[in-house]
Protein backbone atom coordinates (compact mmCIF):
# COMPACT_ATOMS: atom_id res chain seq x y z
CA UNK A 1 0.00 0.00 0.00
CA UNK A 2 1.93 2.92 -1.11
CA UNK A 3 -0.84 5.39 -1.38
CA UNK A 4 -3.86 5.76 0.47
CA UNK A 5 -7.00 6.98 -0.76
CA UNK A 6 -9.00 9.64 1.24
CA UNK A 7 -11.99 8.52 2.67
CA UNK A 8 -15.33 10.35 3.74
CA UNK A 9 -15.03 12.17 6.91
CA UNK A 10 -16.36 10.61 9.62
CA UNK A 11 -18.59 12.49 12.19
CA UNK A 12 -17.04 14.91 14.45
CA UNK A 13 -18.08 13.07 17.22
CA UNK A 14 -16.22 9.59 16.19
CA UNK A 15 -12.91 11.45 15.90
CA UNK A 16 -13.36 13.22 19.25
CA UNK A 17 -14.03 9.73 20.59
CA UNK A 18 -11.17 8.43 19.04
CA UNK A 19 -8.92 10.95 20.19
CA UNK A 20 -11.10 10.94 23.89
CA UNK A 21 -10.08 7.03 24.15
CA UNK A 22 -7.00 7.46 22.88
CA UNK A 23 -6.26 10.60 25.66
CA UNK A 24 -7.56 8.28 28.59
CA UNK A 25 -5.97 5.37 27.43
CA UNK A 26 -2.77 7.13 27.25
CA UNK A 27 -3.06 9.08 30.55
CA UNK A 28 -3.43 5.92 32.18
CA UNK A 29 -0.50 4.64 30.67
CA UNK A 30 1.46 7.56 31.50
CA UNK A 31 0.28 7.86 35.35
CA UNK A 32 1.47 3.96 35.55
CA UNK A 33 4.77 4.54 33.77
CA UNK A 34 5.08 7.60 36.07
CA UNK A 35 4.87 5.34 38.96
CA UNK A 36 7.08 2.50 37.24
CA UNK A 37 9.75 5.61 36.42
CA UNK A 38 9.69 6.46 40.13
CA UNK A 39 10.47 2.90 41.37
CA UNK A 40 13.26 2.63 39.04
CA UNK A 41 14.73 5.66 40.27
CA UNK A 42 14.23 3.89 43.40
CA UNK A 43 15.93 0.89 42.14
CA UNK A 44 19.06 2.98 40.11
CA UNK A 45 19.78 4.55 43.68
CA UNK A 46 19.89 1.34 45.36
CA UNK A 47 22.47 0.19 42.40
CA UNK A 48 24.05 3.28 42.31
CA UNK A 49 24.85 3.15 45.73
CA UNK A 50 25.90 -0.72 46.04
CA UNK A 51 28.05 -0.63 42.54
CA UNK A 52 28.40 3.08 41.36
CA UNK A 53 30.24 2.99 38.24
CA UNK A 54 32.23 -0.22 39.02
CA UNK A 55 33.64 -2.66 36.86
CA UNK A 56 31.48 -5.24 38.18
CA UNK A 57 28.79 -3.11 36.76
CA UNK A 58 30.31 -3.02 33.55
CA UNK A 59 30.13 -6.69 33.66
CA UNK A 60 26.67 -7.22 34.30
CA UNK A 61 25.57 -3.81 31.52
CA UNK A 62 27.23 -6.03 29.20
CA UNK A 63 25.40 -9.46 30.21
CA UNK A 64 22.27 -7.50 30.27
CA UNK A 65 22.63 -5.36 26.51
CA UNK A 66 23.20 -9.52 25.42
CA UNK A 67 19.21 -10.50 27.30
CA UNK A 68 18.25 -7.50 25.64
CA UNK A 69 19.63 -7.92 22.13
CA UNK A 70 17.69 -11.71 22.28
CA UNK A 71 14.70 -10.36 23.60
CA UNK A 72 13.84 -8.20 20.89
CA UNK A 73 15.71 -10.25 17.92
CA UNK A 74 12.91 -13.59 19.42
CA UNK A 75 10.22 -11.50 20.32
CA UNK A 76 9.55 -7.75 22.06
CA UNK A 77 8.66 -4.68 19.99
CA UNK A 78 8.41 -7.27 16.54
CA UNK A 79 6.09 -9.48 18.17
CA UNK A 80 3.99 -6.70 19.34
CA UNK A 81 4.22 -4.61 16.32
CA UNK A 82 3.08 -7.76 13.70
CA UNK A 83 0.60 -9.42 16.35
CA UNK A 84 -1.16 -6.21 17.73
CA UNK A 85 -2.31 -5.20 14.34
CA UNK A 86 -3.78 -8.59 13.17
CA UNK A 87 -5.22 -9.16 17.27
CA UNK A 88 -6.73 -6.57 16.70
CA UNK A 89 -8.61 -6.42 13.22
CA UNK A 90 -10.05 -9.81 14.34
CA UNK A 91 -11.38 -8.41 17.62
CA UNK A 92 -12.97 -5.78 15.28
CA UNK A 93 -14.64 -7.73 13.46
CA UNK A 94 -15.79 -9.45 16.51
CA UNK A 95 -14.10 -13.28 15.05
CA UNK A 96 -12.93 -14.25 18.83
CA UNK A 97 -12.65 -17.51 18.07
CA UNK A 98 -9.97 -16.63 15.59
CA UNK A 99 -8.04 -14.38 17.65
CA UNK A 100 -7.67 -16.50 20.48
CA UNK A 101 -6.78 -19.20 17.95
CA UNK A 102 -4.02 -16.86 16.60
CA UNK A 103 -2.61 -15.88 20.21
CA UNK A 104 -2.63 -19.57 21.41
CA UNK A 105 -0.13 -20.58 18.05
CA UNK A 106 1.86 -17.61 18.42
CA UNK A 107 2.21 -18.36 22.33
CA UNK A 108 3.11 -21.79 21.30
CA UNK A 109 5.66 -20.84 18.78
CA UNK A 110 7.31 -18.10 20.59
CA UNK A 111 8.18 -20.57 23.36
CA UNK A 112 10.05 -23.30 21.14
CA UNK A 113 11.87 -20.44 19.89
CA UNK A 114 12.69 -18.69 22.96
CA UNK A 115 13.78 -22.04 24.58
CA UNK A 116 15.76 -23.03 21.74
CA UNK A 117 17.52 -19.70 21.40
CA UNK A 118 17.91 -19.38 25.39
CA UNK A 119 19.63 -22.57 24.87
CA UNK A 120 21.91 -22.28 22.38
CA UNK A 121 23.12 -18.83 24.23
CA UNK A 122 23.71 -20.99 27.55
CA UNK A 123 26.15 -23.32 25.76
CA UNK A 124 28.12 -20.57 23.53
CA UNK A 125 28.06 -17.76 26.23
CA UNK A 126 32.38 -17.41 26.71
CA UNK A 127 32.37 -17.62 23.55
CA UNK A 128 30.12 -14.78 22.87
CA UNK A 129 31.39 -12.89 26.15
CA UNK A 130 34.87 -12.89 24.49
CA UNK A 131 35.09 -12.45 21.24
CA UNK A 132 32.21 -9.84 20.76
CA UNK A 133 31.69 -8.29 24.45
CA UNK A 134 35.77 -7.74 25.05
CA UNK A 135 36.46 -7.56 21.33
CA UNK A 136 38.08 -4.34 21.48
CA UNK A 137 39.65 -4.57 24.83
CA UNK A 138 43.29 -5.99 24.32
CA UNK A 139 44.15 -7.93 27.40
CA UNK A 140 40.91 -8.32 28.94
CA UNK A 141 40.90 -8.96 32.20
CA UNK A 142 39.87 -12.56 32.86
CA UNK A 143 37.89 -12.37 36.22
CA UNK A 144 35.90 -9.86 34.55
CA UNK A 145 35.29 -12.41 31.28
CA UNK A 146 34.32 -14.94 33.76
CA UNK A 147 32.09 -12.77 35.89
CA UNK A 148 30.14 -11.75 32.34
CA UNK A 149 29.68 -15.53 31.68
CA UNK A 150 27.83 -16.24 34.80
CA UNK A 151 26.19 -13.01 35.06
CA UNK A 152 24.55 -13.63 31.13
CA UNK A 153 24.12 -17.57 31.70
CA UNK A 154 22.28 -16.33 35.56
CA UNK A 155 19.69 -13.55 33.22
CA UNK A 156 19.17 -16.06 30.26
CA UNK A 157 15.56 -17.16 31.54
CA UNK A 158 14.17 -13.76 31.53
CA UNK A 159 14.62 -13.70 27.63
CA UNK A 160 11.69 -16.37 27.77
CA UNK A 161 9.80 -14.94 30.44
CA UNK A 162 9.71 -11.78 28.56
CA UNK A 163 8.56 -12.61 25.65
CA UNK A 164 6.19 -14.64 27.24
CA UNK A 165 4.98 -11.43 29.12
CA UNK A 166 5.27 -9.43 26.08
CA UNK A 167 2.50 -11.21 24.52
CA UNK A 168 0.33 -10.72 27.26
CA UNK A 169 0.63 -7.31 27.14
CA UNK A 170 -0.01 -7.13 23.85
CA UNK A 171 -3.40 -9.46 24.11
CA UNK A 172 -4.42 -7.19 27.15
CA UNK A 173 -3.68 -3.29 24.88
CA UNK A 174 -6.00 -5.14 22.25
CA UNK A 175 -8.98 -5.34 24.81
CA UNK A 176 -7.51 -1.30 26.16
CA UNK A 177 -6.70 -2.86 29.27
CA UNK A 178 -3.72 -0.66 29.40
CA UNK A 179 -3.24 0.20 33.27
CA UNK A 180 -1.65 -3.37 34.67
CA UNK A 181 0.98 -3.81 31.83
CA UNK A 182 1.70 -0.56 31.94
CA UNK A 183 2.58 -1.07 35.57
CA UNK A 184 4.59 -4.36 35.09
CA UNK A 185 8.10 -2.38 34.48
CA UNK A 186 7.85 -1.64 38.09
CA UNK A 187 7.61 -5.08 39.41
CA UNK A 188 10.89 -5.83 37.54
CA UNK A 189 12.40 -2.87 39.03
CA UNK A 190 11.47 -3.99 42.48
CA UNK A 191 12.86 -7.57 41.57
CA UNK A 192 16.17 -6.25 41.30
CA UNK A 193 15.64 -3.98 44.51
CA UNK A 194 14.65 -6.79 46.41
CA UNK A 195 17.64 -8.62 44.87
CA UNK A 196 20.38 -6.20 45.90
CA UNK A 197 18.83 -5.33 49.39
CA UNK A 198 17.74 -8.94 50.81
CA UNK A 199 20.15 -11.58 48.97
CA UNK A 200 23.11 -12.03 51.00
CA UNK A 201 26.27 -9.28 50.12
CA UNK A 202 28.68 -11.98 49.51
CA UNK A 203 27.25 -12.73 46.23
CA UNK A 204 28.32 -9.18 44.98
CA UNK A 205 26.85 -8.31 41.46
CA UNK A 206 24.73 -12.21 40.90
CA UNK A 207 22.06 -10.16 43.48
CA UNK A 208 21.85 -8.18 40.88
CA UNK A 209 21.20 -10.54 38.04
CA UNK A 210 18.86 -12.66 40.15
CA UNK A 211 16.63 -10.31 41.04
CA UNK A 212 16.10 -9.26 37.14
CA UNK A 213 15.12 -12.86 37.26
CA UNK A 214 12.71 -12.47 39.70
CA UNK A 215 11.81 -9.41 38.41
CA UNK A 216 11.27 -10.94 35.16
CA UNK A 217 8.30 -13.24 36.67
CA UNK A 218 6.81 -10.23 38.52
CA UNK A 219 6.29 -8.81 35.52
CA UNK A 220 4.55 -11.49 34.08
CA UNK A 221 2.41 -12.87 37.13
CA UNK A 222 1.04 -9.08 37.33
CA UNK A 223 -0.47 -9.50 34.12
CA UNK A 224 -2.25 -12.84 34.46
CA UNK A 225 -4.99 -12.08 36.56
CA UNK A 226 -6.29 -9.56 34.04
CA UNK A 227 -5.75 -12.34 31.04
CA UNK A 228 -8.05 -14.54 33.06
CA UNK A 229 -10.84 -12.23 33.34
CA UNK A 230 -11.27 -11.47 29.46
CA UNK A 231 -14.21 -12.48 27.92
CA UNK A 232 -14.12 -16.14 25.59
CA UNK A 233 -10.74 -16.67 26.23
CA UNK A 234 -9.62 -19.82 25.47
CA UNK A 235 -6.28 -21.72 24.59
CA UNK A 236 -5.20 -23.68 21.90
CA UNK A 237 -2.57 -26.05 22.60
CA UNK A 238 -2.60 -27.31 18.75
CA UNK A 239 -2.35 -24.03 17.69
CA UNK A 240 1.30 -23.12 16.14
CA UNK A 241 3.12 -22.71 12.78
CA UNK A 242 0.86 -24.83 10.88
CA UNK A 243 -1.76 -22.17 11.20
CA UNK A 244 -2.02 -19.14 8.38
CA UNK A 245 -2.57 -16.38 10.60
CA UNK A 246 0.34 -17.83 12.53
CA UNK A 247 2.55 -17.32 9.58
CA UNK A 248 2.00 -14.23 8.90
CA UNK A 249 2.73 -12.75 12.37
CA UNK A 250 5.71 -14.72 12.00
CA UNK A 251 6.13 -13.20 8.11
CA UNK A 252 5.60 -9.18 9.77
CA UNK A 253 7.76 -9.76 12.37
CA UNK A 254 10.68 -10.96 9.98
CA UNK A 255 11.11 -7.00 8.97
CA UNK A 256 10.42 -5.64 12.58
CA UNK A 257 12.98 -8.07 13.93
CA UNK A 258 15.49 -7.34 11.49
CA UNK A 259 15.25 -3.75 12.59
CA UNK A 260 15.05 -4.48 16.28
CA UNK A 261 18.42 -6.20 15.67
CA UNK A 262 20.12 -3.52 14.39
CA UNK A 263 19.00 -1.16 16.84
CA UNK A 264 19.89 -3.66 19.43
CA UNK A 265 23.13 -4.26 17.68
CA UNK A 266 23.91 -0.42 18.01
CA UNK A 267 23.43 -0.65 22.00
CA UNK A 268 25.65 -3.89 21.77
CA UNK A 269 28.67 -1.88 19.62
CA UNK A 270 28.10 1.14 22.01
CA UNK A 271 28.90 -1.21 24.81
CA UNK A 272 31.61 -2.38 23.45
CA UNK A 273 33.17 0.47 22.58
CA UNK A 274 32.26 2.11 25.97
CA UNK A 275 34.15 -1.10 27.24
CA UNK A 276 37.14 0.23 25.74
CA UNK A 277 36.95 3.83 27.15
CA UNK A 278 38.19 2.43 30.68
CA UNK A 279 36.68 1.67 33.62
CA UNK A 280 33.40 3.05 34.31
CA UNK A 281 32.65 4.53 30.72
CA UNK A 282 29.86 1.11 29.77
CA UNK A 283 28.43 2.26 33.08
CA UNK A 284 28.07 5.80 32.54
CA UNK A 285 26.16 5.30 29.50
CA UNK A 286 23.98 2.92 30.51
CA UNK A 287 23.16 5.23 33.62
CA UNK A 288 22.72 8.36 31.00
CA UNK A 289 20.34 6.64 28.32
CA UNK A 290 18.21 5.10 31.51
CA UNK A 291 17.98 8.74 32.69
CA UNK A 292 16.97 10.20 29.00
CA UNK A 293 14.66 6.84 28.65
CA UNK A 294 12.64 7.99 32.05
CA UNK A 295 10.85 11.19 30.14
CA UNK A 296 10.54 9.18 27.02
CA UNK A 297 8.72 5.88 28.85
CA UNK A 298 6.10 8.58 30.21
CA UNK A 299 5.55 10.64 26.99
CA UNK A 300 6.20 8.59 24.43
CA UNK A 301 5.58 4.70 25.00
CA UNK A 302 2.42 5.85 26.80
CA UNK A 303 0.65 7.64 23.67
CA UNK A 304 2.43 4.73 21.48
CA UNK A 305 1.16 2.12 23.55
CA UNK A 306 -2.58 3.41 23.77
CA UNK A 307 -2.65 4.50 20.48
CA UNK A 308 -1.79 1.67 18.30
CA UNK A 309 -4.44 -0.45 19.01
CA UNK A 310 -6.95 2.55 18.13
CA UNK A 311 -4.72 3.52 15.00
CA UNK A 312 -5.27 -0.08 14.03
CA UNK A 313 -9.14 -0.39 14.55
CA UNK A 314 -9.23 2.67 12.12
CA UNK A 315 -6.94 1.44 9.16
CA UNK A 316 -9.51 -1.95 9.88
CA UNK A 317 -12.12 0.04 8.97
CA UNK A 318 -10.82 2.19 6.58
CA UNK A 319 -11.47 5.97 8.03
CA UNK A 320 -8.16 7.08 7.16
CA UNK A 321 -8.86 10.75 7.53
CA UNK A 322 -9.48 10.10 11.09
CA UNK A 323 -6.76 8.04 10.91
CA UNK A 324 -4.70 11.23 10.22
CA UNK A 325 -5.99 13.32 12.40
CA UNK A 326 -5.56 11.03 15.43
CA UNK A 327 -1.92 10.89 14.28
CA UNK A 328 -1.46 14.53 14.06
CA UNK A 329 -2.83 15.34 17.21
CA UNK A 330 -0.55 13.01 19.19
CA UNK A 331 1.98 14.30 17.09
CA UNK A 332 1.29 17.84 18.71
CA UNK A 333 1.14 16.73 22.04
CA UNK A 334 4.64 14.58 21.64
CA UNK A 335 6.18 17.95 20.60
CA UNK A 336 4.37 19.75 23.42
CA UNK A 337 6.00 17.55 25.89
CA UNK A 338 9.25 16.50 24.41
CA UNK A 339 10.65 19.73 23.97
CA UNK A 340 10.63 21.14 27.41
CA UNK A 341 11.67 17.85 28.88
CA UNK A 342 14.73 18.02 25.94
CA UNK A 343 15.29 21.48 27.73
CA UNK A 344 15.17 20.52 31.27
CA UNK A 345 17.66 17.49 31.16
CA UNK A 346 20.12 19.49 29.21
CA UNK A 347 19.75 22.19 32.15
CA UNK A 348 19.47 20.23 35.00
CA UNK A 349 21.58 17.08 33.80
CA UNK A 350 23.92 17.54 37.10
CA UNK A 351 21.00 17.90 39.81
CA UNK A 352 19.26 15.67 38.78
CA UNK A 353 22.09 12.92 38.72
CA UNK A 354 22.97 14.27 42.00
CA UNK A 355 19.60 13.68 43.94
CA UNK A 356 18.98 10.09 41.84
CA UNK A 357 22.57 8.66 42.25
CA UNK A 358 25.31 10.48 44.00
CA UNK A 359 25.69 8.45 47.00
CA UNK A 360 28.06 5.23 48.18
CA UNK A 361 30.17 4.03 45.15
CA UNK A 362 28.74 6.40 43.31
CA UNK A 363 31.10 9.57 43.71
CA UNK A 364 31.21 13.11 42.25
CA UNK A 365 33.48 11.85 38.80
CA UNK A 366 30.53 9.49 38.16
CA UNK A 367 28.24 12.22 38.64
CA UNK A 368 30.79 14.18 35.93
CA UNK A 369 30.99 11.13 33.73
CA UNK A 370 27.26 10.97 33.13
CA UNK A 371 26.03 14.35 32.61
CA UNK A 372 28.56 14.49 30.22
CA UNK A 373 27.15 11.13 28.67
CA UNK A 374 23.59 12.84 29.60
CA UNK A 375 23.88 16.15 27.34
CA UNK A 376 24.28 14.07 24.46
CA UNK A 377 21.78 11.78 24.69
CA UNK A 378 18.94 14.39 25.74
CA UNK A 379 19.38 15.95 22.34
CA UNK A 380 17.71 13.08 20.88
CA UNK A 381 14.83 12.80 23.22
CA UNK A 382 12.14 14.74 20.83
CA UNK A 383 13.55 12.53 18.07
CA UNK A 384 12.90 9.36 20.40
CA UNK A 385 9.79 9.95 21.10
CA UNK A 386 8.56 10.98 17.92
CA UNK A 387 9.74 7.63 16.62
CA UNK A 388 7.78 6.10 18.98
CA UNK A 389 5.01 7.20 17.28
CA UNK A 390 5.48 7.17 14.14
CA UNK A 391 6.21 3.49 13.75
CA UNK A 392 3.25 2.29 15.37
CA UNK A 393 1.37 4.40 12.90
CA UNK A 394 3.42 2.27 9.92
CA UNK A 395 2.69 -0.86 12.18
CA UNK A 396 -1.29 -0.27 12.76
CA UNK A 397 -0.84 -0.07 8.99
CA UNK A 398 0.55 -3.71 8.39
CA UNK A 399 3.96 -2.67 7.22
CA UNK A 400 6.69 -3.45 9.36
CA UNK A 401 9.39 -2.95 6.58
CA UNK A 402 9.30 0.71 5.97
CA UNK A 403 10.19 1.75 9.77
CA UNK A 404 12.87 -1.04 9.52
CA UNK A 405 14.79 -0.41 6.22
CA UNK A 406 14.77 3.29 7.68
CA UNK A 407 15.56 2.46 10.87
CA UNK A 408 18.49 0.03 9.47
CA UNK A 409 19.98 3.06 7.06
CA UNK A 410 19.84 5.24 10.67
CA UNK A 411 21.42 2.66 12.90
CA UNK A 412 23.97 1.60 10.82
CA UNK A 413 25.00 5.48 10.67
CA UNK A 414 24.48 5.51 14.20
CA UNK A 415 27.40 3.04 14.45
CA UNK A 416 29.90 4.10 11.83
CA UNK A 417 29.10 8.09 13.93
CA UNK A 418 29.76 6.58 17.09
CA UNK A 419 33.62 5.48 16.20
CA UNK A 420 33.78 8.92 14.29
CA UNK A 421 32.76 10.57 17.32
CA UNK A 422 34.18 8.83 20.08
CA UNK A 423 37.47 9.30 18.07
CA UNK A 424 36.96 13.24 17.48
CA UNK A 425 35.80 13.73 20.94
CA UNK A 426 39.35 12.31 22.28
CA UNK A 427 40.95 14.54 19.52
CA UNK A 428 39.92 17.94 21.31
CA UNK A 429 40.10 16.66 24.86
CA UNK A 430 36.31 15.51 25.64
CA UNK A 431 35.27 12.27 27.08
CA UNK A 432 35.16 10.22 23.93
CA UNK A 433 31.61 8.65 25.78
CA UNK A 434 29.93 11.85 24.90
CA UNK A 435 30.17 11.21 21.18
CA UNK A 436 28.81 7.74 21.19
CA UNK A 437 25.29 9.26 22.90
CA UNK A 438 25.39 12.25 20.34
CA UNK A 439 25.74 9.62 17.50
CA UNK A 440 22.62 7.96 18.62
CA UNK A 441 20.68 11.01 18.91
CA UNK A 442 22.01 12.10 15.00
CA UNK A 443 20.96 9.36 13.83
CA UNK A 444 17.26 9.53 15.50
CA UNK A 445 16.46 12.67 14.07
CA UNK A 446 17.71 11.23 10.56
CA UNK A 447 15.50 8.35 11.23
CA UNK A 448 12.22 10.60 12.87
CA UNK A 449 12.51 13.14 9.33
CA UNK A 450 12.64 10.12 6.73
CA UNK A 451 9.64 8.48 8.58
CA UNK A 452 7.37 11.84 9.08
CA UNK A 453 8.44 12.53 4.99
CA UNK A 454 7.42 8.94 3.96
CA UNK A 455 3.92 9.12 6.00
CA UNK A 456 3.23 12.24 4.81
CA UNK A 457 3.65 11.52 1.40
CA UNK A 458 1.64 7.94 2.26
CA UNK A 459 -1.15 9.63 3.60
CA UNK A 460 -1.46 12.87 1.25
CA UNK A 461 -0.79 15.07 3.89
CA UNK A 462 -0.90 15.11 7.75
CA UNK A 463 -1.66 18.79 9.30
CA UNK A 464 1.42 19.78 8.63
CA UNK A 465 0.88 23.54 9.00
CA UNK A 466 -0.60 22.59 12.23
CA UNK A 467 1.83 20.57 13.70
CA UNK A 468 4.39 23.29 12.44
CA UNK A 469 2.48 26.08 14.52
CA UNK A 470 2.70 24.22 17.71
CA UNK A 471 5.95 23.03 17.17
CA UNK A 472 6.93 26.62 16.88
CA UNK A 473 4.64 27.62 20.10
CA UNK A 474 6.36 24.78 21.75
CA UNK A 475 10.06 25.65 20.87
CA UNK A 476 9.33 29.11 21.81
CA UNK A 477 8.56 28.29 25.43
CA UNK A 478 11.38 25.51 25.39
CA UNK A 479 13.81 28.39 24.87
CA UNK A 480 12.32 30.85 27.39
CA UNK A 481 12.16 27.78 30.38
CA UNK A 482 16.02 27.26 28.82
CA UNK A 483 16.90 30.59 29.40
CA UNK A 484 15.63 30.83 32.47
CA UNK A 485 17.22 27.36 34.18
CA UNK A 486 20.52 28.87 33.20
CA UNK A 487 19.91 31.73 35.14
CA UNK A 488 18.68 29.24 37.83
CA UNK A 489 21.56 27.49 37.70
CA UNK A 490 23.82 30.13 38.07
CA UNK A 491 22.98 31.52 40.81
CA UNK A 492 21.69 28.51 43.00
CA UNK A 493 23.66 25.83 41.19
CA UNK A 494 26.32 25.75 44.18
CA UNK A 495 23.24 25.17 47.02
CA UNK A 496 21.74 22.09 47.95
CA UNK A 497 21.16 19.63 45.19
CA UNK A 498 17.18 19.11 46.63
CA UNK A 499 16.63 22.78 46.72
CA UNK A 500 18.21 23.31 43.16
CA UNK A 501 16.47 20.19 41.66
CA UNK A 502 12.75 20.82 42.91
CA UNK A 503 13.32 24.64 42.25
CA UNK A 504 14.56 24.44 39.06
CA UNK A 505 11.48 22.14 37.82
CA UNK A 506 8.95 24.63 39.23
CA UNK A 507 10.75 27.42 37.79
CA UNK A 508 11.02 26.06 35.13
CA UNK A 509 6.92 24.37 34.36
CA UNK A 510 5.72 28.03 35.36
CA UNK A 511 7.72 29.69 32.44
CA UNK A 512 7.07 27.14 29.98
CA UNK A 513 3.00 27.32 31.00
CA UNK A 514 3.35 31.11 30.68
CA UNK A 515 4.86 31.21 27.59
CA UNK A 516 2.51 28.63 25.82
CA UNK A 517 -0.47 30.67 27.68
CA UNK A 518 0.63 33.83 26.37
CA UNK A 519 0.75 32.22 23.00
CA UNK A 520 -2.92 30.39 23.31
CA UNK A 521 -1.35 27.20 22.50
CA UNK A 522 -4.95 24.98 21.88
CA UNK A 523 -3.52 21.53 23.77
CA UNK A 524 -3.24 24.10 26.56
CA UNK A 525 -6.55 25.42 26.33
CA UNK A 526 -8.19 22.15 26.36
CA UNK A 527 -6.47 20.76 29.12
CA UNK A 528 -7.14 24.00 30.88
CA UNK A 529 -10.89 23.55 29.88
CA UNK A 530 -10.94 20.03 30.89
CA UNK A 531 -9.43 20.76 34.31
CA UNK A 532 -12.63 23.27 34.62
CA UNK A 533 -15.09 20.72 33.39
CA UNK A 534 -13.51 18.40 36.04
CA UNK A 535 -13.57 20.75 38.75
CA UNK A 536 -17.02 21.77 37.81
CA UNK A 537 -18.47 17.82 38.25
CA UNK A 538 -16.92 17.96 41.22
CA UNK A 539 -18.19 21.15 42.87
Amino acid sequence: MDELEPTPNPPETEIRTAGQQIARAASIVMAAYIFSTLVGIVRGSVISHAFGTSMELDAYNAANRVTELLFNLTAGGALGSAFIPMFTGLLTRKDTQNAWKLASGVINALLMILVGVTALMWIFAPLIVERILFSLVPNANQAMLGLTVNLLRTMLPTVIIFGISGLMMGILNSHQVFLWPALAPAMYSLGQIAGVLLLPKSLGIQRLAIGAVLGALGHLALQLPNLFRLPHRFYDKAAGFKDAAVRQVLKLMVPRIIGAGVVQLNFVANTIIGLSLGEGAASALAWAFTIMLMPQAAIAQSAGTASLPTLSAQVELGQFDQFKKTLSGIMRVMLLLALPATVGLIALRVPIIRVLYERGSFDAASTQMVAWALLWYAVGLTGHSLVEVLSRAFYAMHDTKTPVIVGVMAMTGNILLSFAFSRLFRAIGWLPLGGLALANSLATAVECLVLLQILRKRLNGLAGRQILLSGWQTLSGSLAMGLTLCGWMAIFGGRNKYLVLMGGVAVGLLVYAAVLWLLKVPELQTIIQRVKCKLAENG
